[in-house]
């Protein structure tokens, strides 16, 4: 009798002990991920006010570090209906250094900027977008390069996030974005002419991401180096 009461205690306390650790296990490892959320979110915090900041934006817009994935291609960009540029989890895995996520949060800015303006305090901004997505999306990649420049951050940190995190479509055609390609050679393009010096001093070109951009935009930068040869002032049509 008294084995098998001993037996009993001995399988009651190895059964406490597990439960116990392994609640320890799971409080820790909540406790990890609260620290790295609150750290992520204070890293964008600053490089956004940054930015802000340096180019003089006087409208009021928040940042927020979100683990979800946006739920829908349809939902309208919460930057221009809640005026807050939202960096999903999803997106922050792909960006290395400041520069890359300051390539994300700059090419939102520029959405959030516009719904202060526009009728019914900017809500209109939304469809305008949505109505020409791929002429919108060109032009936020321009002022995002603008945008880091300012604050100090290199603007090929745009060519390297987009080149990690945006697939290449078979065609855009009937799509509402452009070709990743395409919006690469027109970001390099913008740089080229009107910040040289980013690609004179270039500080990327040992990273493994812009190399392979390099690798996979020759054609398109053959292109561009036969505009500036005969001082061309065409759009190109880059592939």
């Amino acid at each position: 009798m008294i084995k098998k009461l001993v037996t009993v205690i001995m399988i009651l306390s190895v059964h406490v002990f597990v439960c116990t650790a392994m609640a320890e296990t799971q409080t820790t490892d909540n406790e990890q991920e609260i620290i790295r959320t609150q750290t992520i979110q204070s890293r964008v915090n600053d490089i956004g006010s940054k930015l802000l900041n340096a180019n003089k934006i006087e409208q009021r817009i928040v940042f927020v570090y979100n683990e979800k994935e946006k739920e829908s291609l349809l939902t309208i960009d919460p930057s221009v209906m809640s005026r807050e540029v939202v960096l999903y989890d999803g997106y922050y895995q792909f960006t290395q250094n400041d520069d890359e996520l300051a390539a994300y949060l700059a090419r939102g800015i520029l959405t959030a900027m516009k719904s202060y303006h526009g009728f019914f305090n900017g809500y209109l901004t939304a469809l305008q977008i949505k109505a020409a997505p791929k002429k919108f999306e060109i032009v936020a990649d321009k002022r995002a390069v603008d945008f880091m420049v300012n604050a100090g951050y290199n603007p090929l940190g745009l060519i390297t996030f987009i080149q990690k995190s945006c697939p290449q479509k078979r065609f855009d055609t009937i799509s509402t974005k452009n070709l990743a390609s395409r919006r690469l050679a027109i970001i390099y393009e913008y740089i080229y002419t009107k910040y040289p010096y980013y690609l004179k001093n270039n500080t990327y070109i040992e990273n493994e991401h812009y190399q392979n951009f390099l690798l996979t935009s020759q054609e398109n930068r053959r292109l561009l180096q036969e505009k500036i040869k005969t001082n061309s002032k065409e759009n190109l049509k880059y592939d």
